[in-house]
């Protein structure tokens, strides 16, 4: 995600200097290298935990903060501190770089900030391919469109979405304390080329990867039937969001939005199935694990309805569309993107 924004940047601000900065932890980031250097990105390695490797870009005038760990399995094995530092006091040094600054702050959160409890407590309709949200939801915060920004935050919700979480409340006291100009995007599921996808975050270009190279699938939980569903917005319609809160910082200052594709833009991974099939020609088996996983929920989509009301951003990609690059850029370079999921 990050490489594709810093890619886009700087194609459509050649007059402006881009930097990413990663600490290439996760598998296949290498890949972005080549491109991020033909896109006339400046490219740093380096890591948002340790605030001497923020030390050397002096001052910015913007800083979109999109580093974490993103697996909903983060810390479940015990190991907790990777999860903490990056996306918590890797969000804390991002911020002091901004204030030192006095740069714009993007903040790409997540839709697991949401409870568990409340994400759990939407009334389902159960359909041939999918689990459907009811017309009419008891639980505060859920609609027949989704979750809102409304939800109670009350309750457990994983050590991902903990962390992102207490990032948010850190980007609040820096704009009320320091007048840093910040805004929160609670992101859903984000998919496009260049994101190696697997099972606990990334999961529909995950679900392409392993059509494309034969390798396991399961449909796990909630019956092992595969009709848990979500939302997805490509990764370009997310650039075209940042753009637009680049170019007015104030417009944007101070709000918090989901930004995802909605109940228009989604799949449950039996669908997803069924698209990557016939995307790819290939008919893999899919096994079944009835038993739920921790930290899951049967269905998120995002109600992006206070984001509608702000702005005219909406997502021009449809679902199939989205699932199609994904195959498109795995057919294009098969080699290389194999290798790196060995």
């Amino acid at each position: 995600m990050g490489s594709s924004l810093a890619v886009s940047l700087a194609a459509a601000r050649p007059e402006t200097q881009v930097i990413a900065l990663d600490n290439l932890h996760r598998r296949g980031s290498e890949l972005n290298l080549p491109r991020l250097d033909e896109a006339g990105v400046d490219f740093v390695r380096g890591d948002v935990r340790r605030p001497e490797d923020l030390a050397p870009f002096g001052s910015v005038d913007a800083l979109i903060e999109c580093s974490a760990e993103p697996s909903v399995m983060s810390g479940t094995d015990g190991d907790t501190g990777y999860v903490f530092e990056t996306n918590l006091v890797g969000a804390y040094n991002c911020l002091e770089l901004a204030r030192r600054s006095g740069a714009q702050f993007i903040f790409l959160s997540s839709s697991r900030v949401y409870p568990l409890d409340g994400l759990r407590g939407a009334e389902l309709d159960e359909r041939p391919t999918r689990f459907e949200l009811a017309e009419i939801q008891p639980t505060p915060g859920w609609s027949s469109e989704g979750v809102g920004e409304d939800m109670p935050l009350a309750g457990a919700r994983t050590l991902y979405g903990t962390t992102k979480l207490s990032a948010e409340f850190l980007c609040a006291e820096y704009q009320a304390q320091f007048g840093v100009p910040m805004v929160i995007d609670r992101c859903g599921v984000i998919a496009g080329p260049w994101q190696m996808g697997k099972v606990d975050q990334g999961v529909f270009t995950h679900w392409m990867l392993a059509h494309s190279f034969g390798r396991p699938l399961s449909y796990i939980g909630f019956g092992g039937n595969g009709k848990q569903v979500r939302d997805l917005l490509h990764v370009d319609d997310l650039v075209d969001l940042i753009e637009r809160q680049l170019d007015e910082p104030e417009r944007w200052a101070g709000h918090t939005f989901n930004v995802g594709g909605g109940r228009e833009v989604s799949l449950s991974l039996l669908e997803t199935t069924e698209i990557c099939r016939r995307l790819t020609g290939n008919e893999i088996e899919v096994g079944s694990v009835a038993e739920d996983r921790d930290g899951d929920v049967p269905v998120y989509l995002s109600d992006c309805s206070r984001i509608h009301g702000h702005s005219s951003w909406r997502p021009s990609r449809d679902a199939e569309g989205i699932l199609r690059d994904i195959h498109e850029w795995i057919a294009a370079d098969p080699e290389r993107i194999e290798e790196s999921l060995a």
